[in-house]
């Protein structure tokens, strides 16, 4: 049935998946390893996940992972069995998975592998299990149920040849409680372990954007000359939605590196100039630093400088109009970095929790923002607030700045919040949560 892979990076962008076969289908899975209901089934019958962020095209799966839902922690890749290669594409043309998979003697359909949460980014997994009966008993695995008056067996046979089995009857199961993490899927809830082997294509200690020599092309992944359907990679202003009522920032394909210890990162042509999103993640504990580098290649102020485990963080910072923006990264272990248009940054809504540093959008009315912080792990700690509106600002300035929080140790606290749009940086050492009320006048 092939090998089982070892867990890889690759970048949160949208990737063009293929295993040179027409039945080539993706199941989104919860926390609990099941389907939520018959719209996270994405095949040629149901070409389209209701998020936008998984489609099938052609004999190809887009797959927009910066785009996927925060309930959604597996993307399965299954169809019928057939032997090839499984490869994934970024929008550089880059191939950042590729996967062999070998000829199943008994099984008429595969799981060919799988995508996972892991630390604040994805990875890949090869999986290669097969399934007898066919893709009715591959998806029931998963959460769905085919209505039982359907011919199961007889469907799945011509599936094998034809596609995917039909699942217009497919109706939802009821939740289960999460089993244990099977080797190479998505860990337990909270699990921030960084698996992979430094200097591995896709592994943390890569050098460059998830690329790199040798790769081999696309056509060759797939074993068929097949070439990259252009509407699976549209022009970014369709790439990042932009928000309705918010502006600021340039919008562009994202930026995506990893990498080991201390390094100096510059961004592509494509990072345009303005204000842009700036995402980090450092593997397990020791001093972590970043660092912006001016015109003169000398340090500006820390965008985060931290000692917290496990740190995943996100701010705003300007990229130059003249030059690549370039970033200073100070650590000891293995990092990811993503530079992002701001739209991408997560929108306040309802209550969110998050860990550290955070960049967040405010669309809505006038509020009342109540913050709940931890505090450290150690005890003590600091939280701030910082308040941008947005509205014809073409930079972070002190023009609509606010300081709404600034404090010490741990606080249950409400702040007043003017109406959107407006961008929110906030600095914590610890874990917080934020719940907004909106005044409705």
């Amino acid at each position: 049935m092939g090998h089982t892979s070892e867990s890889t990076w690759v970048p949160s962008v949208t990737l063009l998946v293929g295993v040179g076969n027409e039945g080539i289908s993706a199941l989104l899975l919860g926390a609990d390893g099941r389907v939520r209901g018959d719209a996270d089934m994405v095949f040629e019958g149901q070409p389209v996940h209701p998020s936008g962020a998984v489609r099938h095209t052609r004999q190809s799966l887009s797959l927009a992972l910066h785009e996927v839902e925060p309930e959604v922690e597996r993307i399965v890749i299954a169809g019928p069995a057939a032997s090839g290669s499984l490869a994934a594409m970024a929008p550089d043309r880059q191939v950042v998975v590729a996967w062999l998979i070998a000829r199943p003697d008994d099984a008429k359909a595969v799981v060919f592998g799988e995508f996972f949460r892991e630390s604040g980014g994805w990875k890949f997994t090869g999986v290669g299990k097969g399934y007898a009966s066919g893709l009715a008993e591959l998806v029931t695995a998963y959460g769905v149920e085919v209505a039982e008056e359907e011919p199961v067996v007889e469907t799945a046979a011509a599936a094998s040849a034809n596609g995917p089995v039909p699942l217009t009857s497919v109706v939802k199961v009821p939740m289960h409680a999460p089993s244990q993490a099977t080797p190479g899927g998505a860990g337990a809830p909270g699990s921030t372990g960084w698996a992979g082997t430094p200097g591995a294509s896709g592994t943390p200690g890569a050098s460059g954007s998830a690329g790199g020599k040798g790769r081999k092309s696309w056509a060759d992944a797939v074993g068929e000359p097949v070439a990259p359907d252009p509407s699976v990679f549209p022009p970014a202003a369709r790439e990042y939605r932009l928000l309705e009522g918010w502006e600021f920032g340039p919008v562009f394909e994202p930026f995506t590196i990893t990498g080991r210890g201390s390094d100096v990162i510059t961004t592509p042509a494509r990072v345009p100039a303005g204000p842009v999103l700036f995402e980090v993640a450092h593997q397990s504990g020791g001093h972590f630093a970043v660092v912006p580098l001016d015109r003169r290649n000398k340090e500006g102020a820390s965008l985060f400088n931290t000692t917290v485990p496990d740190y995943r963080g996100s701010t705003v910072t300007p990229a130059p109009e003249d030059r690549p923006l370039r970033l200073r990264l100070i650590g000891e272990n293995d990092w990811v970095a993503r530079v992002k248009p701001v739209a991408a940054a997560r929108r306040l809504e309802r209550t969110m929790a998050g860990y550290g540093d955070e960049a967040l959008l405010h669309l809505g009315g006038a509020a009342d923002l109540r913050v709940d912080f931890k505090g450290s792990p150690g005890g003590g700690g600091s939280i701030a607030l910082w308040v941008h509106e947005v509205t014809g600002q073409t930079e972070l300035t002190h023009v609509g700045r606010t300081l709404a929080l600034n404090t010490s140790d741990r606080i249950l606290q409400t702040v007043p919040l003017p109406p959107g749009p407006a961008l929110l940086l906030l600095i914590a050492e610890g874990p917080w949560s934020l719940t907004v009320r909106e005044l409705g006048f």
